[in-house]
């Protein structure tokens, strides 16, 4: 079975597709001061790096959330209500966690179905 790396450097990539399942790497987001904006961005980046694995949000299966403070967890969850499709919310985690840089509020890292 084949690997297939996307927006591959030379730390990471954005996405691994093997067989039928995309895994992607967490997404951030600084161009935003609010974590709603933020997760908005990474929302936003994800159906972007979905589409180009050939997948969707339809067909995510499990997401993982880190907030740099568990406070903000309503205003993350404003932007992820308005865009995880209804009947098809996949398993979910959130915790808070010390984020890479002081200006990430919000990451989520995902794995979808082809």
């Amino acid at each position: 079975m084949t690997i297939e790396r996307i927006e591959c450097g030379p730390r990471m990539s954005q996405a691994v597709v093997h067989g039928n399942t995309v895994y992607l790497a967490g997404q951030v987001n600084k161009d935003v001061a609010d974590v709603t904006g933020q997760t908005n961005a990474i929302l936003k980046q994800i159906d972007d790096l979905l589409a180009k694995c050939g997948s969707s949000k339809n067909r995510i299966l499990s997401a993982t959330i880190y907030l740099a403070d568990m406070k903000t967890f309503p205003d993350m969850n404003k932007a992820w209500d308005g865009w995880v499709p209804a009947l098809a919310t996949p398993g979910r985690a959130t915790v808070e966690a010390k984020l890479a840089a002081p200006e990430y509020l919000v990451e989520i890292q995902v794995i979808a179905a082809k």
